[in-house]
């Protein structure tokens, strides 16, 4: 028990007094014991802790949330009115595509309620309370119901949580979910109620030309000229309850609404951002480090490369393609690009150097201390990644090749239960697992996949995998003994003659399916083989996982300790974090000096016809030509387009509100800067940069382009 007591009071040592200006995407709940507060106020915030977030009442914290699955939105009207980025709302904005209505060419704008579209699947989810639940859990360690390990187990912390949710006032009320997440690698845990609204529907969306402009080319890029945002509303019932779409939900009349700010900013103006950054790693020793470029980042780069160059050449031939690929392609440039930077990042800035240094400083604290569990720990977190590198490749490389890269295949364990049916005769279970493989095959062959396309990113796959000279699963073997070698003609047999290939071949085997006719499918045993090989995999780094977890509460908890009584930030993990800081400019390098704001003249510079990431719409450039931009222009005429801070951002903050100092909208959040994209691991003062579309552009382009000044007027405008 005192060793758990001691965990805790470590775990706080990590929460004294002053801290560096802008690192750290800390938690709200821990701001008054952490001095955030203050520290902020120093920076120049106007407000109070209870304005950002208020456990009795309405605050900030109220008006944001998690916008689908991956990204923060925040309400911007008393009418449930969501912003958030373009890219966020991708996916729904293809979902709602076709060659008919290409929305994400053209653009949508709802110029009425009656226009804004459904968007099935699509979610909003609200923190409603957080809860420490730290003491709960260590009880739990202490009286040996659980292990360590186990506590940090997402069962148990599952199974915590629905437990947590069925004691509280939240148990029965409808969209209410409850989470458990550890902080400080376990030092603390955290219980978040949270209110999810399914009926989500599309209000606008800037043609890609505009949301997308500069494409994968400026993509993490610095200076920046896009105009990243869509807008869409929250629906609920006549009593403001969470409910499935239904024409009878009304627009959510939310409590908390942010104010927008068209009152500009300057060099220097206060800053910060709330939001769901999704993962940060800032606490990795060197070797890890090492680890992560070459076990993870290497083998990503390498199959995402691969398979983007095929989609793109189907893409740029097709329109119906470019449309069903359009969100594919995004999601896996994305991080194609970042695991490119990240590893140039973590050389430029002398990451691994930074780290060893901390390494020796840690050795030095924990001599002084006398504790041999920190003294130690360092050298078996690098005997562990050494150990497990292999296997480490093998999975992300497996991982990003067959279990992410190519989407054809035929459901196994349907086809082997069909197979038991078959064999006894039992109709009743013929007909059931007939149907469920009737599911499967709709699942795959949805709107957004094409055969042909899927079938040539199989083959450049298969072909680079072979080449990486790791472990080949089995169908290698028959690829070599059936097909003499010939990848092309494996794939080719499997995509044509596949039960599942098509649909004429589904229904001619489920007219008279066989045993036989399962046992020879192609589709069937690669699907079956792959699996069985990823879970084994998966089994073979599962092992040393919870080890390594373990020394990670010991360091992290021994680097609180180091610091204190300077603060330490949680690693990021997908929930509610505020960042400050402020609006600045940045040297990337010697002789280079960017300003912290960009402007339509700088779009218009880019301009390239002949490239599709770089076309402006005509309109757009009519409405340049006549500097028609109202009240949304600079004092000197020009219109502002993105601007950059030093908030810490990542992951997950995508569509992030960006507030002054009054917690005024100024912009939403989109990007990250390219000299700095080794944040995740250690945050860099000097380069830093969060980037953001200015809410003047999207003012502009919602009035000016979409003809939605009603959405606008919506809106509490501060000038």
């Amino acid at each position: 028990m005192k060793r758990l007591r001691l965990y805790v009071m470590l775990a706080f040592a990590c929460t004294l007094f002053g801290a560096r200006a802008d690192e750290g995407m800390w938690l709200l709940q821990m701001m008054e014991e952490q001095y955030m507060v203050d520290q902020m106020k120093r920076q120049g915030l106007q407000l109070e802790g209870t304005d950002l977030y208020n456990p009795a009442g309405s605050s900030i914290k109220d008006a944001i949330g998690i916008f689908g699955g991956g990204c923060t939105g925040e309400i911007v009207s008393a009418e449930g009115l969501i912003l958030t980025n373009h890219h966020c709302g991708y996916g729904a904005i293809q979902q709602h595509s076709s060659v008919e209505h290409d929305y994400l060419t053209d653009g949508f704008w709802a110029m009425s309620r009656t226009e804004e579209l459904p968007t099935p699947g699509l979610e909003f989810t609200f923190v409603e309370k957080i809860v420490d639940v730290t003491d709960k859990v260590n009880a739990l360690i202490a009286s040996n119901s659980i292990t360590e390990a186990e506590a940090l187990s997402y069962q148990f912390l599952g199974e915590m949580a629905s437990e947590e949710l069925k004691a509280s006032e939240y148990d029965g009320k409808p969209g209410i979910e409850a989470l458990i997440r550890p902080f400080y690698a376990g030092n603390r845990y955290y219980l978040f109620f949270l209110k999810v609204y399914s009926d989500v529907r599309m209000v606008a969306a800037p043609p890609s030309s505009v949301g997308k402009f500069g494409g994968e080319t400026d993509n993490w890029m610095w200076p920046r000229h896009t105009g990243d945002f869509s807008m869409f509303r929250i629906y609920a019932d006549a009593e403001g309850n969470p409910a499935l779409y239904s024409e009878d939900n009304v627009p959510l009349k939310t409590p908390k609404h942010l104010s927008v700010s068209i009152k500009g900013l300057s060099e220097g103006d206060y800053a910060m951002v709330m939001g769901f950054p999704g993962s940060t790693q800032r606490f990795l020793t060197r070797s890890e480090i090492q680890h992560r470029m070459d076990c993870q980042n290497t083998p990503r780069i390498q199959v995402r490369e691969a398979r983007q160059e095929v989609l793109k050449k189907e893409m740029a031939a097709s329109d119906k393609v470019r449309i069903q690929y359009a969100g594919k392609y995004a999601s896996s440039s994305n991080y194609w690009k970042n695991s490119i930077g990240m590893n140039k990042a973590i050389v430029d800035n002398k990451v691994r150097e930074a780290k060893t240094e901390q390494e020796a400083r840690f050795a030095r604290f924990a001599a002084e201390k006398g504790n041999n569990d920190y003294a130690t720990v360092v050298a078996k977190i690098d005997e562990l990644m050494a150990k497990t590198s292999a296997d480490a490749y093998l999975r992300m490389a497996f991982t990003e090749t067959f279990m992410m890269g190519i989407e054809f295949g035929a459901p196994y364990r349907v086809m082997d239960s069909l197979k038991v049916a078959l064999k006894s005769k039992n109709k009743e279970a013929i007909a059931k697992w007939s149907d469920e493989l009737r599911k499967s095959y709709a699942q795959v062959h949805n709107k957004d996949y094409d055969h042909e396309v899927d079938r040539k990113v199989a083959k450049a796959l298969f072909a680079l995998y072979k080449e990486m000279n790791i472990e080949l699963p089995a169908f290698y073997e028959t690829i070599d003994k059936d097909y003499k070698g010939n990848i092309d003609r494996y794939i080719d047999d499997m995509y044509d003659n596949s039960i599942t290939s098509n649909e004429k071949n589904l229904e001619k085997f489920l007219k008279k399916p066989s045993a036989k006719a399962i046992d020879k499918d192609l589709a069937t045993a690669f699907s079956r083989c792959k699996w069985e090989m990823y879970t084994r995999i998966n089994a073979a780094t599962a092992a040393t996982r919870d080890e390594l977890q373990l020394l990670h509460k010991t360091y992290v908890r021994g680097l609180c300790e180091m610091y204190a009584p300077t603060p330490k930030a949680p690693d990021a993990n997908f929930t509610l974090r505020l960042t400050y800081g402020t609006v600045k400019p940045y040297s990337p390098k010697n002789g280079i000096n960017y300003d912290y704001y960009t402007t339509l003249e700088g779009v218009m510079e880019k301009e390239d016809a002949t490239n599709p990431e770089f076309v402006v719409p005509e309109k757009l450039k009519q409405l340049y030509a006549a500097k028609d931009y109202g009240r949304y222009a600079l004092s000197d005429g020009r219109l502002p387009v993105n601007f950059i801070t030093t908030n810490d951002i990542t992951g997950g903050n995508s569509g992030s509100p960006v507030m002054n100092a009054y917690g005024e909208l100024i912009g939403a959040a989109f990007d990250g800067n390219w000299e700095s994209l080794s944040g995740d691991i250690n945050f860099d003062n000097d380069k830093q940069r969060c980037i953001v579309v200015d809410i003047r552009y999207v003012l502009f382009i919602l009035e000016k382009l979409g003809g939605c000044k009603h959405l606008v007027d919506e809106m509490t405008i501060m000038e």
